[in-house]
């Protein structure tokens, strides 16, 4: 009995990359026999190297489900790295649009002809006298150095897709039945894809806001480092969900809801007009389903946020759907919506020659193969050639090995200077952080020995000068827990111990009085005059955003029955004086 097919499937993402093995099965389906990921660096200043990483990534990946070097695969770029169009051309049969389309691909395509791979593919049948079209393209020179990393890495691709159109494939497998208007939302890292499917027909437009895009806001709200931001958000993040529904007790997934509802309000914002578009121009109607997938679905509430701004029925895309999985195929923890298991799917549905959208960036050295198999008639030369070519590629990625390797020496050798220094840089900032570890408590122990006298002076200074008097002074304390560092996912965290609570002073209690009838007539409004004096004061936390009831606790009417009447202000301390 023949062994079954094998196909390997390589999904190139702008920041996950992904190997997946699948079987061919003896009724035509497929089953996943195995997947594993790797990530590349996100930061943009990192594009340099980005070669260089799919070589190394790839490598890992084939060695990690061992495949054979050298192995076959259908790989799948990003929609980014990719020119796509959707264009309507006229003609009465397909054999017209083929006369033309090349002309058209000049207009649209914004690079010279010669300099680009490009293909085409017409989608359904002719309707108001024109042809949907889907135009792809992608610089030469950028696809030959991206094949040369997978190439480096031990796997040759046979087949190049498109992240949008591998996606669309994957969804009619998995989801034949619906034939309404659907909308597949793919969330990835730089840019968000969306792939609109309708009565056999597909409309895709990429929005540049991602899952970076949301990072990058965190690490602006934060303060903090992009790779940071980015754990934050994986293990905190989630969607505000806005309105009349209540905040996170947890003050950081608060403020995260909040930065991460705003990326999300600018997507929606681009998906409305993506839609609107879709229908207008390409005589579409308005989604009534919506599937979700991509690295930033496992966001809490994302769905939810969806189902809000879209008004339709909103679920996760699962690219697994109609797909047999063998027993440990997959982390139990990777959910089938994400990590580009879509593209992988489609990807794959290649090798079975079944797919809706055929259209692929075939690369060159495969097209030239192809073009010299067919001038050569004689078997035993082509056999000949087919000997030559191993060697070639071999000599070929062997010389490529070496220039590289020759080009790179130098900047290695910086790189080791400069890790020398960085080291230096690194010990003087340890030095540097114990000393101040060290000098901490001085430099506390001086401030809080001035601390009262700057209080009672700016009081004094901000008291009215006639009609009130102040009758006590009484500091206020607060307990307050340390800082615990992050444990996501911990329902119950264990009650702090009361020997590790931190006393503070926070504010400063004033009780006094005011006289019942002055001469100037001012009567209770010298309270309101002594709030004011206080209003911006270096010392006291008031404002003019400050809830005047807040700080002015007590104010005793006036009956007539005294000569003065008390009042009580709760002061807020802008730096709070930490107790021993």
């Amino acid at each position: 009995m023949a062994r079954p097919e094998r196909i390997l499937s390589l999904n190139l993402g702008m920041q996950t990359v992904s190997l997946a093995e699948f079987e061919v099965l003896p009724g035509g389906g497929l089953q996943l026999l195995g997947f594993a990921k790797s990530e590349l660096i996100l930061d943009s200043a990192a594009d340099a190297t980005r070669p260089l990483q799919i070589e190394t990534v790839a490598k890992e990946l084939r060695e990690t489900l061992k495949a054979k070097a050298g192995a076959p695969v259908y790989a799948c770029l990003p929609s980014q790295a990719v020119f796509s169009r959707f264009l309507k051309l006229p003609g009465a049969t397909p054999e017209d649009v083929e006369s033309i389309v090349g002309f058209e691909a000049q207009q649209n395509i914004p690079f010279p002809i010669e300099e680009v791979v490009w293909n085409h593919q017409i989608m359904g049948d002719r309707r108001d006298e024109s042809w949907d079209i889907a135009l792809v393209a992608i610089k030469t020179e950028q696809l030959t150095e991206v094949l040369d990393a997978t190439t480096r890495g031990g796997l040759w691709a046979r087949n190049v897709d498109v992240a949008p159109m591998a996606l669309y494939n994957s969804f009619r497998y998995n989801y034949p039945e619906v034939e309404e208007s659907a909308l597949l939302i793919d969330l990835g890292a730089r840019t968000t894809n969306l792939i609109f499917s309708e009565n056999g027909r597909a409309f895709s437009r990429s929005i540049p806001i991602g899952g970076h895009a949301m990072s990058a806001a965190i690490a602006k709200e934060f303060e903090q480092d992009i790779t940071l931001a980015e754990k934050l958000k994986i293990e905190k993040g989630l969607v505000g969900l806005g309105g009349a529904y209540a905040d996170p007790e947890d003050p950081i997934e608060a403020r995260l809801s909040k930065v991460i509802r705003n990326t999300m309000t600018r997507l929606h914002a681009e998906i409305a007009r993506s839609v609107n578009f879709y229908r207008s121009t390409h005589g579409g109607t308005t989604p009534k389903r919506v599937f979700l997938c991509g690295g930033s679905t496992p966001l809490r509430y994302i769905a939810e946020f969806f189902v809000e701004k879209l008004q339709a029925r909103v679920e996760f895309f699962n690219p697994l759907k109609n797909v047999v999985v063998a027993e440990g195929a997959l982390p139990e923890e990777t959910p089938p919506s994400s990590y580009g298991l879509g593209e992988l799917v489609g990807c794959a549905l290649r090798g079975l020659r079944n797919c809706p959208m055929e259209i692929a960036l075939t690369p060159p050295a495969v097209v030239q193969a192809q073009i010299m198999a067919r001038r050569i008639p004689n078997l035993a030369l082509a056999a000949a050639l087919l000997i030559a070519i191993p060697i070639l590629w071999w000599f070929n990625t062997s010389r490529r090995a070496t220039l590289l390797e020759e080009a790179t020496a130098p900047f290695i050798a910086q790189a080791q200077a400069l890790e020398s220094a960085s080291k230096g840089i690194d010990a003087s900032l340890k030095e540097k952080k114990a000393l101040d570890t060290e000098i901490a408590p001085f430099l506390l122990a001086t401030a809080e020995r001035s601390a009262w006298t700057n209080i009672l002076n700016e009081l004094s200074a901000k008291l009215p000068t006639r009609f009130i008097w102040v009758t006590s002074l009484a500091p206020v304390e607060t307990e307050e827990a340390p800082a615990a560092p992050n444990q996501p996912n911990q329902k119950n965290p264990a009650p702090t111990d009361k020997a590790a609570l931190k006393k503070s002073i926070t504010h400063l209690e004033v009780k006094g009085l005011y006289l019942d009838n002055p001469p100037n007539e001012k009567g209770t409004a010298l309270v309101d005059e002594f709030y004011d004096q206080l209003a911006g004061s270096p010392v006291f936390g008031i404002n003019e955003t400050t809830d005047r009831s807040s700080v002015i606790t007590e104010r005793t009417t006036p009956t007539g029955e005294a000569w003065a009447y008390g009042f009580t202000m709760r002061l807020p301390l802008k730096n709070p004086i930490i107790l021993p």
